[in-house]
């Protein structure tokens, strides 16, 4: 019998709409309370949205204020340099 293959979970990019990995996105999460964080664990509660690990991504984002029509916000200046720590490999918090 051929062994099982894992199925990998695939999310959306909400800038490129790309189909990917999740281990290749970056979670972003906005509470009830209407707060907007980077969620680098994947596991905090709240709307998620995820958006590809690239700066030209988080850039184009930023630009085209994708985010915060997304989760219906304004002024989240800290996800952006937040998204571009993580990338970079940096910690935040």
């Amino acid at each position: 019998m051929p062994k099982k293959v894992k199925k990998v979970p695939l999310r959306k990019c909400i800038i490129t709409n790309d189909m990917k990995p999740k281990q290749s996105l970056i979670r972003i999460v906005r509470t009830k309370e209407g707060d907007v964080f980077v969620d680098p664990s994947g596991k905090k509660n709240g709307r998620g949205a995820y958006v590809s690990i690239d700066q030209k991504v988080v850039e184009q984002a930023k630009k085209s204020q994708a985010i915060e029509r997304h989760f219906q916000v304004s002024h989240i200046e800290h996800v952006y340099q937040d998204l571009l720590k993580v990338i970079n490999g940096e910690s935040i918090e």
